[in-house]
């Protein structure tokens, strides 16, 4: 059966990769030159190319070992997305006050990761599902407060008060799959050779 492994794609390979988030957008074009535009998709989904990265015959090895114990397109795994694997910029550090989450209820204890993107009076909210160990840090009302984590959420030992902005700072993984069931290896002289292309693509879990 299917699963996800929460292993990570070797970063130094992910690091030269190519690739970002892709939208679907179905565009009907009337008789007097107008557009009709709507989109079935309510998030993006994020493509990419990891054969830039592959370097050295020890690279094709760990590629190899890694499609294999993933059995091609099979099963999920972690991808770190080195544009987009913040809650702020790729430059800083994340904080508790990077991205809204919520608002307490006084009830509720665990909320779920989001980012927001914005550009000008637009936003775009993603779930993050797969924070990495270790990075996440949260604030009730910009005053930090301890959090533990399950399941990609937070959790507090006690409700946020009703009307509290609730905020939180971490790094994270975008989850994927192979979307190949076939690498061409291509060993184009002494210790070196390359796999041309190698497909990757998020999936929802």
């Amino acid at each position: 059966m299917p699963a996800f492994h929460d292993i990570r794609f070797p970063t130094n390979i992910s690091l030269s990769a190519s690739g970002g988030p892709e939208r679907r957008t179905r565009i009907v074009t009337l008789a007097s030159g107008h557009e009709e535009r709507n989109t079935p998709w309510a998030l993006s989904r994020r493509r990419y190319e990891a054969g830039y990265g592959v370097r050295s015959l020890d690279d094709i090895h760990t590629v190899i070992a890694f499609f294999e114990a993933r059995r091609g397109r099979l099963h999920g795994f972690r991808w770190k997305d080195w544009a987009d694997h913040r809650s702020g910029p790729p430059s800083a550090d994340p904080t508790p006050l990077d991205q809204p989450i919520a608002t307490g209820d006084g009830i509720t204890t665990a909320f779920s990761l989001a980012k927001t993107y914005t550009s000008g009076p637009a936003t775009e909210v993603r779930p993050i599902t797969h924070p990495v160990a270790g990075t996440v840090s949260a604030a009730i009302d910009a005053i930090p407060a301890p959090v533990t984590m399950q399941d990609g959420a937070i959790i507090f030992a006690t409700p946020p008060p009703p009307g509290a902005q609730i905020t939180a700072g971490y790094e994270f993984d975008t989850p994927v799959r192979f979307d190949t069931d076939h690498l061409d290896i291509n060993l184009a002289g002494f210790e070196a050779g390359e796999i041309p292309s190698i497909p990757i693509i998020e999936i929802r879990v």
